[in-house]
């Protein structure tokens, strides 16, 4: 085996499901990121929003290499002091009584769905197992899960799929009330659509899919995979729609690049899983539960939360003058850290050229599909962080636009 690598090494050896830049990045500290030559690029996409404390942060650093001295792995044959803290945590921050621990978003997904079939069943019978899903939502890679999704690429070459689940237009009342019935166990939505293109749900569509769950005794599931976790200012993104849900999920930034995820919900519903309905040989596993742990203790933080709101600012305002400036995109939505920018008519279909174009600047962007830019740094980022990333994608859309101009002369 050669101890030498190369992004040509991929092609070699892993499975094609994904397609890397020729970048292999080696080492991070904060907001930033070094490849194999030195080069330094800013990070403003989080690792798609994991890293809410950005690279290598100590606290995070001390509560790994403390518990790798301790305990590494159980199973869920016993627990461990690390998952019964975080737990606690997490119920007392949020309007849960009870947590299912997993590794990944979509395993929480994939709890949450069976957790609203199986309570649709026990409480009323088989009838009550429809889901109710929004247009470009995501919700995971598995299949129950991308199924939930609404977005039909992600199905495609998979089929038959599981049945029982109604994909209607977000942020649509009238669609969502006229769709409503008692064969209806859950309604299952993200607070912002983030892979669908950074779009909020309007407090108004929010308020009425609690009501009419209640009306319809359905459960209100929120996929806050994404949004959670001081992304928008907030530790989820519930606490301002002012609405309680009554499933909630979290991963991605909850263990700052660690695997973890976690279902939360309250203790009746939590009754509809008993022992043996289900269960993860890792969720719940003590290195990823010390980490979280010590990452929720930072991103709860006040000093946290106010650096949230001032970076917001600071990068909105940036994205404002930039897409004035060019006019290649418009003006951000989203909200805290999680934005997005929609790109302008001429340069539809193309946030993947954009997001290119930074990179050769030493910037990391994400796109959410293909027309927009996405924008999910860490929650401690500096000032001079988004100064910086701004003029690297400044640099960025001058010569996008200039080899635009260039090849229209042509």
């Amino acid at each position: 085996m050669s101890s030498s690598v190369t992004r040509q090494t991929f092609d070699e050896v892993m499975v094609p499901t994904y397609s890397p830049t020729d970048i292999i990045p080696v080492r991070g500290q904060g907001s930033r990121w070094w490849d194999r030559e030195d080069r330094e690029y800013i990070d403003f996409s989080g690792g798609i929003a994991v890293n809410v404390l950005g690279h290598a942060h100590p606290a995070m650093i001390k509560a790994l290499t403390e518990q790798a001295q301790k305990l590494w792995h159980l199973s869920n044959i016993m627990t461990n002091e690390p998952a019964l803290k975080l737990a606690q945590r997490l119920t007392e921050l949020t309007f849960a009584d009870k947590v299912f621990f997993s590794n990944s978003g979509a395993e929480a997904n994939e709890a949450a769905f069976k957790l609203a079939r199986r309570w649709g069943n026990t409480n009323f019978g088989p009838h009550k197992s429809t889901i109710i899903s929004f247009q470009n939502a995501f919700h995971g890679r598995t299949l129950f899960t991308v199924c939930v999704g609404g977005q039909p690429k992600y199905t495609q070459g998979f089929e038959p799929l599981p049945g029982g689940i109604r994909h209607l237009p977000f942020n649509d009342v009238a669609a969502l009330e006229a769709a409503m019935n008692d064969t209806v166990c859950a309604v299952v939505m993200e607070p912002i659509q983030g892979e669908g293109g950074v779009l909020p749900a309007t407090p108004a569509f929010a308020q009425a899919a609690r009501a009419l769950c209640d009306k319809h005794q359905a459960l209100l599931v929120f996929d806050e995979v994404q949004t959670g976790n001081g992304h928008t200012g907030t530790l989820y993104a519930y606490e301002q729609l002012g609405v309680t849900p009554d499933v909630m999920t979290t991963a991605k930034g909850l263990g700052g690049g660690f695997p973890i995820g976690a279902m939360l919900t309250t203790s009746e519903i939590a009754k509809a899983l008993p022992f043996g309905t289900h269960g993860s040989t890792f969720g719940g596993n003590p290195l990823a539960c010390a980490v979280a742990g010590a990452v929720l203790d930072e991103i709860t933080r006040p000093e946290i939360a106010a650096n949230i709101a001032a970076r917001s600012q600071q990068l909105q305002d940036g994205l404002r003058a930039l897409g004035q400036r060019y006019g290649v995109f418009g003006a951000p939505r989203g909200q805290g850290l999680l934005l997005g920018a929609p790109v302008s008519d001429a340069w539809v279909g193309r946030a993947r050229e954009i997001s290119a174009a930074a990179l050769k600047q030493g910037l990391w962007v994400l796109v959410a599909g293909p027309d927009t830019l996405r924008f999910a740094p860490a929650l401690n980022l500096t000032e001079q962080d988004v100064a910086e990333g701004l003029e690297r994608l400044d640099r960025a859309l001058a010569t996008l636009v200039a080899d635009g101009k260039a090849s229209a002369a042509a």
